[in-house]
């Protein structure tokens, strides 16, 4: 039987586990494809998986689930996030993988115990996107070509040295534990710094009340904050195992480039609409 598998939380953390040595389902909590989800145990760890079909094509409701389980559990345990995806052959891949990691999820879990995410989306006007557009389209040769190059340039520059100084702002507002910062472009020439802060889960309604008065004080930008969430962003990377047929090391950051997040782009927005 294959199981995919959401998170790794603390097995205390699920009383119904103390009297039992094999998954026992978790009550009215059902996964991927309406399959009903179990806590799978494993020596201090509970692995929280489901049956799964291998031949059954996850979809984008899929990643919903994915990650509305994991919230689920977050409220019971700290967790460590699995990929979006990942999927063990069997019984015995799954406890060889968790046994040739155990160290690292403990060391994790450790870490990670009493924290949350918070997540920003903080939108900026793009002064530069229009100008370097009009460069770029300007059919030049020669000296004129270096110099819309320097122009260019010069404008990236201008363009990362604001997003460095809202994210430094935010982050001297905020005071989180820990952060990760994207930045991209939308095509209405805006600039979005996306921006995830761990931070003990005690402090959340500090958390927000400091985001109402900044929001209020930013005029010249708009944020939005989503959360708490489980700490995608903050999990170490670990050492992918051969035993499952997708990668079953916990999640990784978000911008690490060619791995994929815990869960897919977007979702976290869904589950927001949805609450």
């Amino acid at each position: 039987m294959a199981w995919y598998a959401y998170c790794i939380g603390e097995k205390q953390a699920f009383p119904e586990l103390a009297r039992h040595r094999k998954p026992v389902p978790m009550e009215s909590v059902h996964g991927v494809s309406g399959n009903q989800v179990f806590l799978y145990p494993a020596s201090d760890l509970a692995i929280i998986v489901s049956e799964h079909n291998p031949s059954e094509a996850l979809s984008q409701k899929s990643g919903v689930d994915h990650a509305r389980v994991i919230a689920d559990c977050f409220q019971h345990s700290t967790v460590l996030p699995f990929r979006f995806g990942t999927v063990f052959s069997d019984d015995e891949s799954l406890r060889r993988s968790i046994r040739s990691n155990q160290r690292q999820f403990q060391t994790n879990i450790d870490k990670l115990r009493g924290k949350t995410e918070m997540h920003l989306k903080i939108f900026v006007d793009d002064c530069c996107s229009k100008e370097i557009g009009r460069i770029q389209s300007t059919e030049t040769v020669g000296r004129e070509y270096l110099s819309n190059l320097r122009e260019t340039a010069s404008r990236q520059r201008e363009r990362q040295t604001r997003a460095r100084a809202v994210s430094f702002q935010m982050h001297k507002l905020f005071l989180p534990l820990d952060e990760e910062v994207t930045c991209r472009l939308t095509e209405s020439g805006k600039m979005v710094l996306d921006i995830a802060h761990l931070i003990e889960r005690k402090y959340v309604e500090r958390y927000q009340n400091k985001f109402a008065t900044t929001s209020a004080m930013m005029r010249d930008c708009h944020l939005q904050v989503s959360g708490p969430w489980p700490p995608y962003h903050f999990v170490h990377r670990l050492t992918r195992s051969p035993h499952a047929q997708q990668a079953p090391a916990a999640a990784v950051p978000f911008p690490a480039p060619a791995v994929a997040p815990a869960i897919p782009a977007g979702t976290q927005d869904q589950l927001v609409a949805m609450a």
